[in-house]
């Protein structure tokens, strides 16, 4: 049996083409959505991804507020910049673009942004909304995830899901959200980190295991469940090139569905961005 490749580009773009159909609604009522993106340095990575996300914007509708800073932004003039967009009425999502330079505290930035603005989902109070069950916006990434599960024909309700990784971008929000007892939801979760004392044991029980620990290759075939459905997070950049966190080749001789590296979650991200965006624009 080798699995069939999940095609995040594929499921991106249908969840864009929704997307521009409502921020199109939006238009004809009068309301252009906004995102405001702020980057802060010149880090390759993050640019790269800004950039992306700009264009990704501008081909569905959405008006991109530009905010390029130097490494050296003092924390305040970065703070007083988020509360000017909180107060600008044309910008309805604001992402803050991660990491920071170290001279800057991220969870003051990230409680800065308007928790209606906050298109990213980081904001403790969105977070915690996340967990009770009514959220405004879900983090991209699990939103991505959830998605890309449920347009899949992926069953969630009642299924055994593990998740490799606590981080409070993927590991957590995604816990949380295929836990609730909602659509596309009602799954019995497992939390792996670091820390537990042997990862595999609760891995091969997985219906659905999810990758997020950022280490390549962390996930090796004996660890998945035959028939499982694979979905790696991980973007680990090694001498061999860009690598995720589940050994692809030898895991898609033994689950039914798996994402790829690049290519499966990436381009959901993005997609859910910008959705995150129109909804908070009211669409």
């Amino acid at each position: 049996m080798t699995a069939a490749v999940i095609d995040g580009k594929a499921l991106a773009q249908q969840v864009r083409s929704e997307v521009k159909e409502r921020a199109a609604g939006l238009a004809r009522a009068g309301i252009t959505p906004g995102l405001a993106t702020v980057l802060v340095g010149e880090d390759p990575a993050s640019t790269i991804y800004v950039s992306s996300k700009q264009k990704a914007c501008a081909e569905v509708g959405i008006k991109v507020w530009d905010y390029p800073l130097p490494a050296s932004t003092p924390e305040d003039e970065l703070l007083a910049l988020i509360a000017d967009l909180n107060a600008n009425d044309g910008v309805h999502g604001i992402l803050v673009q991660l990491p920071l330079p170290e001279h800057i505290d991220e969870q003051k930035v990230l409680v800065a942004v308007d928790p209606l603005k906050d298109a990213d989902g980081f904001h403790p109070m969105n977070l915690g909304r996340l967990l009770a069950g009514d959220p405004v916006v879900a983090p991209a990434t699990p939103a991505g995830i959830q998605e890309m599960l449920i347009r899949s024909g992926v069953e969630i309700s009642g299924a055994e899901v593990v998740v490799v990784g606590r981080s409070n971008i993927v590991g957590k929000p995604i816990a949380a959200m295929l836990m609730q007892k909602a659509p596309g939801a009602n799954a019995t979760v497992t939390i792996c980190h670091t820390r537990t004392r042997d990862i595999a044991e609760h891995t091969v029980r997985a219906d659905i295991l999810i990758a997020a620990i950022g280490r390549a290759h962390a996930i090796t075939a004996p660890m998945i469940k035959k028939g499982a459905v694979v979905i790696d997070v991980g973007m680990n950049r090694t001498e061999d090139g860009l690598k995720g966190d589940v050994d692809f080749e030898a895991a898609k001789e033994i689950c039914s569905q798996i994402t790829p590296v690049p290519g499966g979650v990436g381009p959901m991200t993005i997609a859910m961005l910008l959705s995150n965006t129109v909804k908070l624009a009211g669409g």
